[in-house]
């Protein structure tokens, strides 16, 4: 099959208190304790029915401020230029984000949560349930990453993918 285009819609908006790209936590290790809301369409929220039970949610959005993209990028935690698949750099061909965050509350189609490092307006396309059984690898390669000695929370992020 040859697919040459996808048309996603968002089913709600993620607010932050991050309102410029400068500045914003590069991962969720990094925002601990930052708060945030995912607010789910009315026509969208019935599909949060028990996700209560969960501790985390996997927010999938769609990096609005992202213009263009470029394949060979200096990730934010290295100063080599590397393949923008190998990294999580915003500026890719299809300029889709993750996230995982803590669940604090959910109230009608509000999910107040913890540790975002998004920006305020992203809009979102998806929430799955973190489910450590799932997606907690315990053999992992961690690429160019384990050289890095970087400390993600120390690492906020400034102007280079703008």
């Amino acid at each position: 099959m040859n697919y040459k285009e996808f048309i996603y819609k968002p089913i709600g908006i993620i607010r932050s208190p991050f309102k410029t790209i400068e500045g914003v936590p590069i991962q969720p290790a990094g925002a601990k304790g930052t708060k945030g809301e995912v607010k789910v369409y009315k026509k969208y929220s019935t599909g949060l029915k028990s996700l209560e039970g969960f501790s985390h949610i996997i927010l999938i959005y769609h990096f609005h401020l992202s213009r263009g993209y470029k394949l060979l990028v200096v990730p934010f935690m290295d100063v080599e230029e590397r393949g923008v698949f190998a990294t999580r750099a915003p500026k890719r061909p299809n300029p889709v984000g993750i996230s995982v965050v803590k669940i604090n509350s959910i109230k009608d189609s509000t999910i107040e949560v913890d540790n975002i490092d998004i920006i305020d307006g992203t809009p979102l396309l998806d929430i799955k349930p973190y489910i450590s059984r799932f997606d907690n690898i315990t053999k992992e390669k961690n690429g160019w990453y384990s050289k890095s000695g970087n400390d993600v929370s120390k690492i906020k992020a400034d102007k280079r993918f703008k």
